[in-house]
Parts: structure tokens; sequence; C-alpha cells
């Protein structure tokens, strides 16, 4: 029995939450595109495989928690929230620590993920990295 696009989504977010880049690759398709609402689209499934695994070490405790979830055919649409500690920051677990509301919306392919889209205000999380946007 073929995965719906919630299933599929669920278990992107799932590896994501475990930090497994080379997961989340066997999910992605190989021109997996990755859009992050505030920042430029990445392309390939080498490259955001890449890209997850440096951005794990960033944040090695990054996690998504779903609240609601839907989906139609081949599009799901998560809401819920993120949360992570920048690692890179002498300061105190605490004022590294940054959680955000968030969605993400998250298009299905021959039960594999072609777009990953991220909707969230990231300023806190650049707060903590010392970003000034």
């Amino acid at each position: 029995m073929k995965a719906s696009a919630l299933d599929i989504a669920l278990r992107f977010v799932d590896r994501i939450s475990h930090r497994d880049p080379g997961g989340l690759a066997a999910l992605m398709t190989e021109d997996h595109r990755f859009v992050d609402g505030l920042g430029p689209d990445v392309q390939g499934r080498e490259q955001m495989e890449k890209g997850w695994a440096g951005y794990f070490s960033w944040f090695p405790d990054y996690s998504i928690h779903v609240d609601d979830a839907m989906s139609d055919g081949t599009v799901a649409a998560l809401f819920g929230s993120a949360e992570g500690t920048y690692s890179a920051t002498r300061e105190q677990h605490t004022s590294a620590h940054w959680k955000i509301p968030a969605a993400w919306k998250a298009v299905v392919r021959d039960e594999r993920i072609a777009e990953w889209r991220v909707y969230a205000n990231n300023e806190p999380v650049w707060k903590v990295m010392g970003i000034k946007r």
C-alpha cells in the first residue's frame, strides 16, 4: 500500500528530529527543493544532505513538534514549532536556546519529498547566533 503524503512528511519530520541527514536524504527526490520563507532556495538531494548536516552541527538538539497536520493528494501541511540550542555560543544553555512557531509544506512525489518549504520567523534564531538583520 502506498504511503500518503502526510505519512511521508511525518517520516521526514522524524528524521529531522533525530538529526539524521542520511535518513533525510533517503526520503528526498534527487531534484529535491528546500525553500526557506526568508532565504534562498536550495536544489538537490546531495546539497541538502550536506546542508542538514551543517544545520545539525549548529543546533545539535534541533527538533520539530507537529501540533496539527493535513494533506490533500501529494501535498501535506504541518503546523507546530521548531526549537534548538545554538552550539557555537559560549553563553548558558538557556540564552542560546530558541523556540518558534512554524509551518511546513511538503510536496511528495513517488513517496519522497520533492519540496520542503518552511514558514517561520527566524529572528529569535538569528538573535542567539548574533546575526543582525
